[in-house]
């Protein structure tokens, strides 16, 4: 029997980390294995959305869905819940989309923690790695595991596998295709690890200034610049769709600007605007001057408004003809 095509190893008990739906994948894939996932960890519930009712991660309601031994703790440095964490007797950690770890846990299970990162290492260390690859106009990307030490995403590689990025991916394609990746490698990892086949290699970084960046996004990173090529703006739009999704002021005559955002868009063939005019034929063409294509504007969103077509947009008049965008 396999699983993904992994031959089937020896059994180990294993602890998960991990919070939102892209660590549920790999949580899954371990599972439904012959490993035994003995605790699952993660964060506390916290108020969400306009009533701010408790909400629960992704990864919480999958292992109540499975009846999985669930941890929620506070502080991952309390004794209790350390205490508590050793009584599980894993052989092993995994972490998926979580937090920093302190040494006592990392270093707890007997084979060790590795953590399955979003990105090619040593490239794209850090907090948003699906994103700034899209935003940098990266051809490929893909999964690493590695075993955790005292610094963020330093640790000893075990294996990775590559994805093409097509020309046309959001973040949230991207995000699908390595959360499955992720999954498969996920459970790749655990094999050779409990066949004692694994080979951990030292991340080879020749110049860290190099390195390509992933850090968490800020307001600042989601304004577009309509003075950028066009290229660029196209794909800092595809790296924040559809979320945090980038965002740009859209001022109409003798009307208080507004924060509009932006999820699609596409490049055109002509270069008849200056920079952040619009035009508008009112039914289902908007278009918008960079610095040195126009590009037509396919979806976005206005405040207290849902996503919508621009065709959906125009046809309420909620734009004008010969509107500014800054």
């Amino acid at each position: 029997m396999t699983i993904f095509g992994t031959p089937m190893s020896k059994p180990l008990n294993i602890v998960f980390m991990g919070t939102p739906d892209f660590a549920v994948a790999s949580l899954r894939a371990i599972h439904e294995s012959e490993h035994s996932v003995v605790g699952v960890i993660t964060t506390a519930d916290k108020p969400a959305g306009r009533g701010k009712k408790m909400r629960s991660s992704a990864v919480k309601q999958y292992a109540e869905q499975e009846d999985l031994t669930l941890m929620q703790p506070t502080n991952l440095k309390a004794e209790e819940f350390q205490s508590d964490l050793l009584a599980l007797g894993a052989d092993l950690f995994v972490v998926v989309a979580f937090r920093m770890l302190p040494k006592a846990v990392w270093s707890m299970p007997r084979l060790g923690t590795f953590n399955v990162h979003a990105s090619l290492l040593p490239d794209y260390r850090g907090a948003a790695p699906i994103n700034w690859a899209i935003i940098n106009g990266d051809e490929r990307s893909g999964v690493t595991t590695f075993f955790i030490d005292e610094k963020i995403d330093t640790g000893e590689i075990i294996g990775s596998m590559s994805v093409k990025i097509e020309k046309d991916d959001s973040a949230g394609d991207l995000h699908d295709k390595l959360m499955i990746l992720g999954a498969v490698l996920c459970v790749k990892t655990i094999g050779l690890i409990s066949d004692g086949k694994a080979n951990p290699q030292a991340q080879k970084v020749e110049d860290s200034n190099e390195l390509k960046k992933a850090p968490k996004i800020f307001s600042e990173h989601r304004k577009i610049d309509w003075s950028r090529p066009a290229e660029e703006i196209r794909n800092l739009v595809r790296g924040m769709s559809p979320y945090p999704a980038a965002t740009s002021e859209l001022q109409n005559t003798d009307i208080q600007a507004v924060t509009t955002k932006v999820f699609e868009l596409r490049i055109l063939e002509t270069r008849e605007l200056d920079v952040g005019h619009s035009e508008t034929d009112f039914k289902s063409f908007l278009k918008v001057g960079t610095k040195d294509f126009d590009i037509e504007i396919l979806s976005m969103q206005l405040p207290g408004k849902r996503r919508m077509e621009i065709r959906d947009i125009l046809n309420g008049k909620l734009i004008e003809n010969g509107a500014i965008f800054s």
